[in-house]
């Protein structure tokens, strides 16, 4: 068992301890940070530099551990504006350094006074480098975090209770994060279009990106089927991110079918680029560890140009690298390709107007790289006009 990063044991004095179980057995040792008690979920790391708050509120991370890289966390406490939703969705924090004190003009708390209040456990103390270059060796696993009383216990039973966690493959988790009611959000300037936004996850910042282009948003629940969309009449379709196995949205991906079909331009990001994948008749499997930051490389294949991006996704589409594939809609390519480690990042339809990308261009956080796929999505409504 690791103990708690030697250097920072004076910070965390009056901290109770805390220990992190991984399910292959590796423990850690460290001190209780935001809210004491026990949590499990899948342990993935976020190479995020800023944007904590996005990260921590991205309904995307539901039920996953997120091991922030960056050392120090916490230095610009939270505040009432940056929430990609209503609460945090991560099951667990793991961090090196947490700040001592907050410091900057916007902020209206503390970063682990609002995981205190939101029951979110965490553990601080970690050498989270370490525990980075486990997971990037190992793949992302499940992970417990056990603070106050609960550290207490043996090894063998901290690791029982690992092991006895769900799994994220075959998790279905829509419904957890779907909004209940559909909303709207009105265009910014004059209304030029209508869009309906399948809620799979959506981070708040996505259907503002859109209303700024003049897009009145429409957000559903994912439990809306087709019938109940067309009455929208919506001029695009788009899919958003999301949490959860690809393998278990059979209901979004036939909504993703009958949309293609009725000839509505699509768009979809992260999850939405998966659901879009299964539709045109493609495989998705799980990534050893997956993408999560804000400083992906990605290459589009159209323009040759290379884009930073944000991500946040553990799953991808297998499809073929070279030339146009056949669908069942017609022809289509890979668009973009991760230039880390070649994963697909993005789909075109040749004969249909649909599109997707697995990466999150509404920046938030993140670069601002990627802002012209919501200019594509407009164009590709304005043309099936």
């Amino acid at each position: 068992m690791s103990a708690p990063v030697p250097v920072f044991a004076g910070t965390f004095q009056a901290r109770r301890n805390a220990v992190l179980m991984l399910e292959d057995g590796r423990s850690m040792r460290g001190y209780a940070y935001g809210a004491e008690g026990t949590t499990f979920g899948e342990a993935v790391f976020s190479t995020g530099m800023t944007g904590y708050q996005e990260t921590l509120t991205d309904p995307s991370y539901h039920q996953q551990v997120v091991v922030m890289t960056a050392p120090h966390i916490g230095n610009t406490g939270v505040n009432l504006e940056d929430g990609e939703s209503s609460r945090i969705w991560v099951s667990g924090f793991v961090v090196r350094d947490p700040a001592r004190r907050t410091s900057n003009w916007r902020a209206t708390g503390s970063l682990e006074e609002e995981l205190r209040e939101q029951g979110i456990v965490g553990i601080s103390g970690i050498d989270t480098r370490a525990l980075t270059r486990h997971l990037r060796e190992r793949g992302a696993m499940r992970v417990g975090i056990f603070s106050g009383a609960a550290a207490g216990a043996a090894d063998s039973e901290l690791l029982e209770a690992v092991l006895a966690s769900p799994l994220m493959q075959g998790a279905d988790l829509t419904s957890d994060v779907t909004t209940p009611e559909p909303y709207v959000i009105p265009a910014i300037g004059v209304r030029s279009y209508t869009v309906a936004a399948i809620d799979l996850g959506i981070k708040s910042m996505t259907p503002h990106r859109m209303a700024e282009r003049g897009m009145e948003v429409h957000v559903v629940p994912a439990s809306f089927d087709w019938d109940q969309i067309s009455q929208i009449a919506p001029d695009g379709v788009f899919f958003s991110n999301g949490p959860g196995d690809p393998a278990t949205a059979e209901h979004a991906v036939e909504v993703m079918k009958a949309a293609i079909s009725a000839g509505v331009p699509v768009f979809g990001i992260c999850f939405g680029n998966q659901i879009l994948g299964r539709a045109l008749g493609l495989p998705t499997y799980k990534l050893r560890y997956g993408h999560r930051g804000i400083n992906q490389p990605v290459q589009d294949l159209s323009t040759g140009k290379v884009e930073v991006t944000a991500h946040n996704h553990g799953f991808a589409v297998d499809a073929p690298r070279e030339g146009p594939f056949s669908t069942p809609f017609g022809n289509a390519r890979v668009s973009h390709v991760c230039l880390n480690d070649d994963v697909v990042e993005g789909l075109e339809c040749l004969d249909v107007p649909a599109f997707s990308v697995q990466y999150h261009p509404e920046a938030a956080a993140g670069p601002h790289d990627a802002d012209y796929l919501f200019d594509r999505f407009a164009d590709l409504m304005a043309q099936a006009r």
